[in-house]
């Protein structure tokens, strides 16, 4: 045991700090921060898939209007370029979660919208010939554990005609793992991409269509000044007279929002190559994503160079909401990612990782976007997505441009738009309260999924806490 911990010790150190998307002679050079004072129609603060995908839209809707994208740091340094690229054209983070959040109904229409999403996504990498990789190959949801069987047979009866429900056999001949007992491999409802070169070649695309955006340039507040909305920056002022916010995990700049979201930190491996012989060990030929049924549960991809993405299970929140650099990395969860990819694919003894990472998630109490605007309407926000803001973050932004032209929508009439979470509590109840809901899903998990007072009281009053 000491000699696989410290194999793995030095696995693990061997790796880059930091993230294989980013790491790349592809990535754009910085854009130049703002210089001066500038006037604009459309202020988008915010240079991940939020602010991104909000551009495009704004201006292919109409080519007329003036907007200004404002990022503090790199485009798509934060959770835009940290994720692991599945592009789900789930709304709220599954089925289950929706109907119990918004009722059978609207969800219906939050699967049928959000369907359409994914496919206008598809559709805008290949009308501007965006580099992303991008592979509708899908997503198995994995039984590693046998109660978790029976969820998937539920699950499958539930959902649509791309569906397919995969006994032990059939999960293992997609992937070869001896963890693996059954699946459930949604064909339609997932792409793979690169999500940094996604979000660049999204900003070169706004680029073409007049958008101006502006790099390292944090907007440091926002008021009302005569019908106006400012953007105080350190270099200059922003004045606009919509503004759409896409801060995600990072302070937001309206008071009211602050205890709706906390950071929560997820890790993320990278392996090195995959020779031809370890791919034929472990099959994958359809290039599917794959997640675990459990409350912690891992996820896995391949990357176009047949790397091994390897993400997930621990879940984990700072005292006081706090963001820091010093936690994308973590030692003590890369080790037990390393010990649990080692008993899933074991063909893959010794394999080694070229890149670890760490990012903050948006996290709301119920896992899924809310929306909102403030100044009589003249800003917009979407905040929450809670690890799906891949896909999602595209719905959202045609949502808040909705929101600030006033428009009545099918999108805006949806419940998911038209109510919002509950807020977590301040600290120190937050942290007590998700330390216990963290401990509480581990215990769940090792007690073939059954739920402890805390978890089902949290179900009864509409909170949660994922990882």
């Amino acid at each position: 045991m000491d000699h696989l911990a410290g194999s793995a010790a030095a696995r693990i150190e061997q790796a880059r700090r930091t993230s294989f998307w980013l790491d790349t002679d592809h990535r754009p050079a910085p854009r130049p921060r703002l210089d001066g004072d500038l006037d604009c129609e459309l202020a988008i603060v915010g240079g991940g898939f939020s602010g991104l995908w909000t551009a495009v839209l704004a201006k292919e809707a109409d080519p007329q209007r003036d907007v200004v994208l404002v990022e503090g740091g790199r485009l798509a340094w934060a959770a835009s370029g940290r994720n692991g690229g599945f592009c789900a054209a789930s709304l709220t983070h599954g089925y289950d979660n929706g109907v119990s959040r918004f009722g059978e109904s609207a969800q219906a229409e939050l699967d049928r919208l959000g369907v359409r999403n994914l496919d206008e996504i598809e559709a805008t990498v290949a009308r501007y010939g965006i580099d992303c990789a991008f592979e509708r190959t899908g997503e198995v949801d994995v039984a590693t554990e046998s109660y978790q069987l029976e969820a998937l047979r539920v699950h499958a009866t539930k959902l649509g005609p791309h569906d397919r429900l995969l006994d032990q056999d059939g999960v293992r001949n997609e992937l070869r793992s001896p963890t693996f007992l059954g699946g459930l491999w949604d064909t339609k409802g997932v792409a793979m991409i690169d999500p940094a070169r996604l979000a660049w070649g999204l900003a070169e695309v706004a680029e073409r269509l007049g958008v101006r955006i502006v790099e390292g340039t944090p907007v440091r507040a926002l008021r009302s000044v005569t019908g106006k909305v400012e953007l105080t920056t350190d270099t200059g002022v922003v004045r606009a007279a919509r503004v759409v916010l896409g801060t995600n995990a990072f302070a937001p700049l309206l008071r009211r929002l602050r205890l709706f979201c906390v950071p929560v930190y997820d890790h993320v491996l990278v392996t090195e190559p995959l020779t031809a012989a370890q791919l034929e060990a472990i099959g994958w030929r359809n290039r599917q994503g794959f997640g675990d049924s459990g409350n912690q549960f891992h996820y896995y991809r391949l990357t176009p160079d047949n790397r091994i993405l390897w993400g997930g299970y621990d879940a984990v929140y700072h005292f006081g909401r706090r963001l820091d650099a010093a936690y994308d990395d973590r030692p003590a969860t890369f080790g037990k990612l390393v010990e649990h990819f080692d008993q899933t694919f074991p063909q893959l003894a010794g394999i080694g990782f070229t890149h670890r990472w760490g990012g903050a998630i948006d996290t709301c109490t119920r896992f899924c976007p809310f929306f909102g605007t403030a100044l009589d309407g003249r800003v917009a926000y979407g905040l929450g997505y809670t690890g799906l803001g891949v896909g999602a973050t595209r719905f959202g932004a045609a949502v808040m441009l909705d929101l600030l032209d006033g428009r009545d929508t099918e999108r805006t009439r949806n419940p998911l738009v038209r109510t919002k979470p509950l807020p977590f509590p301040p600290e120190p109840l937050a942290f007590i309260g998700i330390a216990l809901t963290r401990w509480s899903l581990a215990r769940a998990d090792e007690h073939e999924g059954r739920r402890n007072l805390w978890l089902r009281t949290l179900d009864r009053l509409g909170l949660g806490f994922d990882s």
